[in-house]
């Protein structure tokens, strides 16, 4: 399907080249690295990255993978996606444009989907729940990630471009139920002034 005219991509597009400058990642780098610890991230797993952007969080993966690791990294934004794949030209990274809706991988067989710092962009999070639970293996997990606080986050958007300016983060709670009506079970909730994170696991059996 063609995203000719959509204004999120258009905006994320204009951004791509100088995306990293104006990104704190000498701030976020050593949280990332951080936090993949704490959520216990294995050297083999098998990893998708929804709304990768220029791939911040992609550098922090490959450094906790082994060479058995694999990250299906999928982003709106062509021009995004095209500064990540000149980063990181990395064979166990494989990119997509593509809609996180519907994420070109077939198989329910990963370990792990984490969305960091791209939560607020997806307007329709229910058809990316399910399109998470969908490729998850039976006990994978899910991470809707943020460095910083709900308040900051909104009000960055809410001062940015008119593409982004109603992308607001839910409060982790309301979330929560989001994933629950859908099956997946929350094991984590933070939403306070040092962060946001949501982790779900999908239950083993039917």
């Amino acid at each position: 399907m063609s995203e000719t005219g959509n204004p999120r991509r258009e905006y994320f597009d204009s951004l791509a080249d100088g995306w990293d400058e104006m990104y704190d990642t000498e701030r976020v780098l050593p949280l990332l690295q951080q936090g993949l610890e704490a959520l216990g991230v294995g050297p083999a797993e098998r990893i998708l990255d929804l709304g990768c952007g220029t791939g911040i969080l992609l550098g922090a993966l490959l450094a906790r993978l082994g060479p058995a690791g694999r990250v299906e990294a999928v982003d709106l934004s062509p021009r995004m996606i095209a500064r990540a794949r000149d980063k990181f030209p990395d064979e166990r990274v494989r990119f997509h444009v593509a809609d996180v809706t519907d994420p070109p991988v077939l198989d329910a067989g990963f370990d792990r989907a984490i969305c960091f710092s791209a939560w607020p962009h997806f307007p329709e999070p229910d058809r990316v729940i399910a399109a998470i639970r969908r490729v998850l293996a039976p006990g994978g997990r899910a991470h809707v990630w943020h460095a910083d606080s709900r308040a900051v986050i909104d009000d960055i958007h809410r001062h940015a471009g008119e593409a982004v300016h109603h992308d607001l983060l839910e409060p982790a709670a309301v979330l929560a139920e989001r994933f629950e009506r859908q099956g997946l079970r929350v094991t984590q909730q933070q939403d306070d002034e040092h962060g946001y994170l949501l982790s779900v696991v999908k239950e083993v059996g039917p």
